[in-house]
Parts: structure tokens; sequence; C-alpha cells
């Protein structure tokens, strides 16, 4: 379907074509070229960790850090069901078993107290998201995940750039996942990455990514077979989207700012719509908007014909999330309906609507009468 509105337009330069271009030119290290330590270097620093790690997915860097962290059948990790399904899906890549707990209503992250319930001798880790760009109550996860001894990760896969106070979101786990899909703050197309602070984990995340092959020189470039050490895979950024990234990160303060700027208009837009609540950053934190999120007063059924409504004229919408634990194949693995009723109602009356740099007022305000419109009519 051709929208007027899409949900998403992703933002590119001059910059950006030619770091692809300037790796085609050059007929040589479209794989594992400098650019990928290069990228590495520059996001860990963005951030603020040591070190960091290029994957060919945000996926991909999820399950390695699983593998990273030795977790392994028998073991339990705290995740959201308010989700994108692969935060739930890592723990069962390793045999290990996702336990869903609560969103709070402010950040729509990991409700703490109903973390602290779900913690018991099997669970090993903790894994909140920073939803749609905003911070989640990161700072008591962290505090709760060090008195319990667990590992904090953080997936952080919607939020580069985000703060609380001056921290970058991303910082506060033991490790963190970053994603770079195409709709996300900066963009490779697909990829993704882990930030940590510790060596070790960096060094398993490395062999990990690569077929477990110590890196001694370039692989491509060398006469050297290299030596394989553990069991890895291929989950290996290439080179072009490394320069991209690169590039991309360049942009990501602007394009932050861009985003606030636009959620501001449309939150002053949007505020006297008595039908609909409008998702704002807790005070003292710094949201990046990687989405925009309303949320519908009186239930599924009238969200779902608002969302009807906008894709008839043309503007698409898009329900994030629908709840994990709901899905076809989790309910398989005995989760139910009812098993977190704040998360399935929050779930039931969320609507995203679009947002990014491009976005025109006049497009906004095409929305916005469209939506009043929607609610006139009722």
């Amino acid at each position: 379907m051709e929208w007027k509105i899409p949900l998403f337009e992703i933002y590119s330069d001059e910059e950006d074509v030619e770091s692809i271009i300037s790796i085609l030119r050059r007929r040589k290290n479209w794989a594992a070229g400098p650019e990928i330590h290069d990228f590495e270097r520059e996001l860990a620093d963005y951030v603020g960790s040591n070190y960091a790690v290029a994957f060919n997915s945000g996926t991909s860097a999820l399950f390695a850090t699983m593998i990273a962290y030795g977790l392994e059948n028998g073991d339990e990790v705290i995740v959201p069901s308010f989700t994108f399904i692969a935060t739930a899906n890592a723990p069962l890549f390793v045999g290990a078993r996702p336990v869903f707990a609560e969103i709070e209503e402010q950040s729509y992250g990991l409700d703490p107290e109903d973390v602290l319930e779900r913690i018991n001798p099997r669970t090993k880790a903790i894994m909140p998201i920073h939803y749609g760009g905003c911070p989640c109550r990161i700072k008591e996860l962290r505090e709760i995940a060090e008195d319990h001894d667990l590992i904090l990760i953080e997936d952080a896969a919607e939020a580069l750039g985000a703060r609380v106070g001056i921290k970058k979101v991303g910082s506060f786990g033991d490790s963190s996942i970053l994603s770079f899909c195409q709709n996300k703050i900066i963009t490779t197309g697909e990829g993704g990455a882990v930030v940590t602070n510790s060596k070790t984990i960096f060094e398993k995340l490395s062999l990990i990514c690569s077929q477990g092959r110590l890196e001694n020189s370039a692989y491509f470039d060398s006469t050297e077979s290299g030596d394989y050490i553990d069991l890895g895979y291929n989950f290996r950024m290439p080179s072009m989207a490394a320069a991209l990234g690169i590039s991309q990160l360049h942009k990501a303060d602007k394009i932050a700012e861009w985003r606030r700027a636009k959620a501001s208009y449309m939150r002053a837009r949007l505020s006297d719509i008595e039908e609909i609540e409008v998702f704002k950053e807790p005070e003292g934190d710094f949201h990046v908007y990687q989405m925009f999120t309303i949320r519908v007063m009186g239930g599924r059924s009238r969200r779902d014909a608002l969302m009807s409504y906008l894709m008839s004229e043309g503007i698409m919408t898009k329900v994030y999330f629908p709840p994990v634990h709901l899905t076809k194949f989790y309910k398989s693995l005995g989760f139910n309906e009812g098993d977190l009723p704040r998360t399935e109602e929050i779930s039931s009356q969320v609507l995203s609507l679009p947002i990014f740099p491009s976005l025109t007022e006049e497009r906004m305000d095409y929305i916005v009468e469209k939506i009043q419109e929607f609610f006139e009519a009722e």
C-alpha cells in the first residue's frame, strides 16, 4: 500500500551515500574491513562504554550475549512481554526461560516492584527494554540486579542516544544491546551491536561473532588460517554497513533532536483530545522518540477503529507492542491471557503514530485533524 504518511522514513544524506560508495570503489574488504573496528570504537565512545562488538542484527547481538554470559538450560531471565519478540526469544536460544514481568505506566518499561516478585534461585539475569526511545527505570533495576547478584542486560535497541540525566542508556547494564534496523534512530539497514565495560565479555562476543576464530590478523588479507578456539557463528556486520553506521552515528544527536521537536509539536496539537493520552517522557529523562505512541481510552475496539480510520485516510499506524506472551508460540509454552493484566491493558490501548526527521508540520496537522475527525464522528 502507498501511504500518504508512512510510519517512518529513513533519514540519509550524501555523507551516507559516499560512505558506501567508497567501499564499493576499493573492490576489497567488503567484509572484515577496517570500518568494523572504527564503528565499534566510535559506538563505545558515544554510549560511554569501554567496548563494542558489531553484529549483523540486534537479534544476533542478543543471542551472542546469552552465550557470552553462559546462560543455559534451567536459568531464568526476567523480561517484559511488552517488547519486540526477539527480547523474549533470546533466553530460549540457549535453553534458558524468559520470565515475563509487568510494565509500569510512565515509561512502559519493566516495573521494578514486579521484577522483585519474580526473582527466585533460578533467576540469572534481568533484561529490560527502553520502550520507543524512552529510558525505563533503569537505576532501580540496576540496584535490584546488584542486590541479588544478577546480570543486567539492557535491550536498548530502540533508544540509542537516550539519557537518564547525563548518563546514556546502554551504559547502565553489564552489557547492552543496540539495533540498527531500518526503523531505528540510526540505521545500517540491518545491524546490531553489544556495548560493555567487561573485557572478558568483549573477548567472548568477538569470538562468537566470527566463527570462534582468534583474530590475529585481517582474515581476508592474510595467508594465515587463524586458530579456532571456541564455538562461534557468522554474525559479522559487513564493511558497508559499518561505514554507513559511522556516518549515521555522526548525525545521531541531530536526528534525536529532530524527533524530539516533532514529538513536541504533535503532543501540543493532540493535548486537547480527551479521548487519548499522549506519552510523555519522565522528568529528568531524555527521550529520543524512536516511536511516538498514544493511548486510546476505551480499549481495544476503539483503538482498532481509530487505526482503521487512519488507514483509510492514508496514515500508517501500528500497535507496538502486542504482548509477546499472547502470541501463538508463547501460548504453546503455557502462557495465557490474564498472566500480565497491566501489560495486556496497556497493549490493548497503545497506537504508534508516524514520526521521523522529515515529517512536516503540514503532515502532522493532517494526522491530528484525522484523529479529531474520528472522535467527533463517534
